[in-house]
């Protein structure tokens, strides 16, 4: 290992981390505690045994719960997923644009337009096979007794994501969704 560099001179919390192999860079988002715990993103860029750190961008100016952070290969993006505190707890994602090390992002967009769990329970991966992102997710039921395990597919095309109808895939209690 190298040494250790600091990206955030305060304390972060809900961190995920994805390579985006387009421009070689990973791409880390997190909840920022020293930013009125907003949702944040940073780009570093690895050389040799050490990494660089562009500047932080705030993608949402509320509260997230855990972010999961995906790179699409299919239109080289990124891709974050999150429940939006300031937003009803609605399950949300959004499209990043990495360039250097800076990134940019497009509009949000909710794939659940109700509370969902996501803290630790939600994950998201990019399937190459079909160009989707695959989203996996506890959602609280209807009658709010439990989590259902839920998927859905969405479909990047710009700096836009659009979604499939959600699947639960568990309708008991579903401790974790992986």
């Amino acid at each position: 290992f190298g040494s250790a560099a600091e990206f955030e001179n305060a304390a972060i919390s809900d961190h995920s981390i994805t390579f985006d192999s387009n421009v070689n860079r990973v791409v880390i988002s997190f909840r920022d505690e020293g930013n009125s715990n907003y949702a944040t993103a940073i780009v570093g860029a690895v050389s040799g045994t050490s990494i660089s750190f562009g500047s932080p961008v705030v993608y949402e100016s509320a509260n997230p719960e855990a972010q999961a952070i995906t790179f699409d290969s299919n239109s080289n993006k990124v891709v974050i997923v999150y429940s939006d505190i300031g937003n009803g707890q609605n399950g949300t994602a959004i499209v990043g644009t990495v360039s250097g090390t800076s990134i940019s992002f497009g509009s949000e967009s909710v794939f659940k337009d109700a509370q969902i769990e996501i803290e630790s329970r939600t994950h998201t991966t990019f399937n190459s096979g079909i160009n989707k992102v695959i989203i996996t997710y506890m959602r609280i039921s209807d009658d709010g007794a439990y989590y259902a395990g839920t998927v859905v597919i969405g479909t990047v095309s710009g700096t836009d994501i659009t979604f499939g109808t959600p699947v639960v895939f568990n309708a008991a209690t579903s401790a974790y969704s992986t």
